[in-house]
């Protein structure tokens, strides 16, 4: 992939009748990638309740801990914590992926990780906690590029358990050409209005939103469009964008949190898109009391789930190994991302490399 120099662009981003200025972070503010196991800070995009520039923390984790040992065999690999949490809490450990799997396992506390309710806003649910994770993804992807250290760029993965699930659902979303597989267990499928703004009955999220359009905190109708990621219009969206990835659901039948019939409309929808689904809805007869445990949000053990339900495409001398032929995302520079809503479209720019959210309106 040619690498020019990027200049410092700016974007407009529109969140429910507000403008707020997005400034996309020039090349030279990256930081490079650390010779071992380590975290960097890395640029993310401005968020309407803080705006101005911002940060996220992200975690690298090279196979035997070490950057020298990145060959061409050697994948990336995205793991994201819960609501609520940091580093890798609730989902599979980055050190096992990398040793195991042979790959560059990466972590980050996007936004709202840890004690979210004090950041000042409602939770994001997903959309520009997607974005964070790309950009540490992409950090890798490039700082690899620029070091001239081949990998293999055809085994790109993610996953995530709760909060993180949701969010490893919404990067493949975000960026539909990118990832070869992907592990979702027990996320959100959808920001449904009990979740939205606390209405008791289904579940005990409340992502703290109002319906109130004179409020700060209000959630727009494409706000929550967006955050539906089975939305019947964006999923046949990803299919015309060559989506590929062969997307792995986990989710317990008896969850609490999490209701298991938004993970069931998702699949179903995917499904009539012809996107690779493959769900694992988890009755008791599936606990084995090592990997799956609890028909609940739980579901056990997180590392052993993904290398038990996933290892065969996860590995590369896997019986049914996946390695994904076409360009990434970030290689193709360009802003054909794009989902409409009732009130106009959600883009996602990669013209930058990374990827730069925005809302079109009508």
């Amino acid at each position: 992939m040619p690498r020019a120099f990027y200049r410092c662009i700016a974007v407009v981003f529109l969140w429910a009748g507000i403008v707020v200025p997005v400034v996309a972070a020039e090349a030279d503010s990256w930081p490079p990638l650390p010779e071992q196991d380590g975290t960097a800070a890395i640029p993310a995009q401005s968020w309407k309740f803080k705006p101005g520039p911002r940060t996220v923390k992200a975690y690298v984790f090279y196979p035997g801990g070490r950057l020298e040992n990145v060959t061409e065999k050697t994948g990336l690999f995205l793991s994201l914590h819960n609501w609520g949490g940091t580093g890798w809490s609730g989902t599979a450990d980055p050190k096992e992926l990398a040793n195991r799997l042979d790959v560059v396992a990466i972590c980050v506390n996007y936004l709202q990780s840890g004690k979210w309710r004090t950041s000042g806003g409602p939770y994001d649910f997903g959309y520009l906690q997607a974005l964070d994770a790309l950009r540490a993804l992409y950090w890798v992807f490039d700082g690899l590029e620029k070091l001239g250290k081949p990998f293999a760029e055809g085994r790109i993965f993610a996953t995530g358990g709760s909060g993180g699930g949701n969010v490893t659902l919404m990067i493949n979303k975000l960026a539909p050409r990118t990832f070869t597989c992907a592990v979702d267990m027990c996320g959100m499928a959808k920001l449904s209005d009990d979740m939205a703004f606390g209405i008791p009955g289904r579940t005990h999220l409340n992502a703290g939103y109002s319906r109130d359009p004179n409020r700060p905190n209000y959630l727009s109708r494409d706000e929550q469009e967006i955050r539906f990621v089975g939305h019947p219009k964006h999923v046949a969206a990803m299919k015309r964008l060559g989506n590929s990835c062969k997307l792995l659901v986990v989710h317990g039948t008896t969850d609490a949190s999490c209701p298991v019939a938004d993970a069931m409309e998702m699949v179903a929808n995917m499904k009539r898109a012809r996107l690779d689904v493959e769900p694992h809805f988890i009755t008791k007869k599936d606990l084995d009391g090592t990997a799956l445990k609890s028909t609940g949000h739980s579901l056990g053990n997180r590392t052993l789930i993904v290398l038990r339900l996933a290892g065969n495409y996860l590995r590369p001398d896997g019986p049914q190994a996946l390695v994904r032929k076409t360009a990434t995302d970030f290689q193709r520079r360009d802003a054909k991302v794009r989902y409409r809503t009732s009130g106009g479209s959600f883009v996602i720019s990669y013209e930058a490399g990374y990827p730069v959210g925005r809302f079109e309106p009508k």
